[in-house]
């Protein structure tokens, strides 16, 4: 079994962690503390701007594959293949070195930095520009359970506030739009679909959080259509199925997520996800390689499409995050939505630590409801066990935050549960505002 953590999570990892950008473990490129170990480097000359977050949001890759975290959108998406020469990075027809490829493409990326209100924690991650007007396509995971964003603009240097357009948790999607943004250079988006095992490419993002000019790391396609079960690192929760992914041994570091997988002539071909345990890997040559995934740009600019359009779906969920207000096992201090750690909240979205860990067959297993919030109001407390959200039977925390994917704020779902003495309840509540996502 690898193991997969996130790139834009630059605290992540605590003792898996050494050297600038990710050092222990493999997955979403987040960051992390100095410690042993392979996967992302974390801060090793300069500490993290803190508070940052207290759970860990790696990721666990396993099966064949692993060998080894609303706005009215600002523009319309389709039309960005479409977009001016002034406006969008220029692609070659001639193969460009590491470094001509980085000037070309640095301006169309942002850096997106993500905070949850109750605890004052911030997470780091990338993004690509979608349209001159603001809006930008990164990884769900990377604004998960934020309550404000922050996303510096690399082209002109500007920092701006961002709204959630929407989002895809199951397949690490999200869009966000830059408050009063205008004359954005956007990025120049290329087929995944032509893409090849042996191709050149270069992985460009906000490796360790730091800002600035974009970090830059180079390889290969090792394989194509590739598919991983993700889940947080340690405890093997929080799952996600990834699938269709590129695989790639580019060097991908903490803080990449988001940030651009580009090919030989400038191109943004794949959005830096994850990356295994063990980056480092003996190739037959025996030379070490890296071991990392992007989701392929025609995948994610489709879901971005979709958002875009205020299509919701089952997996699509467009605007504001509902928020149910239920506290798991773990801290309490949490406002995410899925989190079991954390006070989740099951908003649609999570961000705790440990999100299955109460779940069993019978239900989900509280430790308690958030004052002031829906669950509160129905008078679920510590100790009772949800049966039902919205009428979908549940038996683990993911099965809470599908249910509620389609919800927003205000809207009235149905709620069942088995109290301490076994009695079973239903109750309809509002559910109120959550994270960002």
């Amino acid at each position: 079994m690898s193991q997969t953590y996130e790139p834009n999570n630059p605290e992540q990892g605590q003792g898996h962690l050494a050297g600038p950008g990710f050092a222990g473990g493999a997955g979403y490129p987040g960051g992390g503390y100095p410690g042993g170990g392979y996967g992302w480097a974390g801060y090793a000359s300069e500490p993290p701007p803190p508070p940052r977050r207290n759970h860990k949001r790696g990721l666990i890759a396993t099966g064949a594959v692993a060998l080894a975290a609303g706005a009215a959108a600002g523009g319309l998406i389709g039309s960005m293949h479409g977009a001016t020469a002034s406006t969008m990075t220029a692609a070659s027809r001639t193969p460009l070195s590491a470094s001509q490829i980085a000037q070309r493409v640095d301006p169309a990326l942002v850096d997106v930095v993500s905070t949850e209100g109750d605890q004052g924690a911030t997470a780091a991650g990338t993004g690509i520009v979608l349209t001159s007007n603001g809006e930008v396509l990164t990884n769900n995971h990377v604004i998960r359970g934020a309550t404000s964003i922050k996303v510096t603009d690399v082209g002109n240097g500007r920092t701006y506030t961002a709204k959630v357009v929407g989002y895809d948790a199951s397949r690490d999607v999200a869009v966000i739009q830059l408050q009063n943004a205008s004359g954005l250079t956007t990025a120049n988006l290329g087929d995944s679909s032509s893409v090849q095992a042996g191709d050149a490419v270069t992985a460009l993002g906000n490796a360790g959080g730091k800002g600035g000019t974009p970090s830059v790391a180079t390889g290969a396609v090792t394989a194509l259509n590739q598919s991983i079960t993700a889940s947080d690192e340690g405890s093997g929760v929080n799952s996600e199925q990834l699938t269709g992914l590129i695989e790639t041994n580019a060097d991908i570091q903490p803080g990449d997520s988001g940030g651009a997988l580009v090919n030989s002539f400038g191109q943004v071909i794949g959005m830096n996800t994850a990356a295994s345990s063990g980056t480092q890997f003996q190739s037959q040559s025996g030379q070490s390689t890296a071991q990392a995934y992007a989701i392929p740009i025609d995948k994610a600019e489709s879901i971005a499409k979709q958002i875009e359009a205020g299509q919701s779906s089952s997996t699509v969920h467009i605007g504001a995050t509902a928020f149910l207000g239920i506290e798991t096992d773990g801290s309490s201090s949490g406002s995410g939505s899925n989190g079991s750690g954390g006070s989740g909240g099951f908003g649609g979205q999570g961000n705790g630590s440990g999100s299955n860990g109460s779940g069993t067959s019978n239900g989900v297993t509280i430790a308690g409801a958030l004052s002031g919030s829906a669950a509160a109001s129905a008078g679920l407390t510590a100790g009772d066990t949800i049966t039902s959200v919205a009428g979908q039977t549940v038996s683990s925390t993911s099965d809470i935050q599908q249910a509620l994917v389609k919800y927003h704020p205000g809207d009235k779902i149905s709620v069942s549960w088995l109290d301490q003495s076994g009695q079973s309840q239903t109750a309809t509540v509002t559910l109120g505002s959550g994270p960002a996502a």
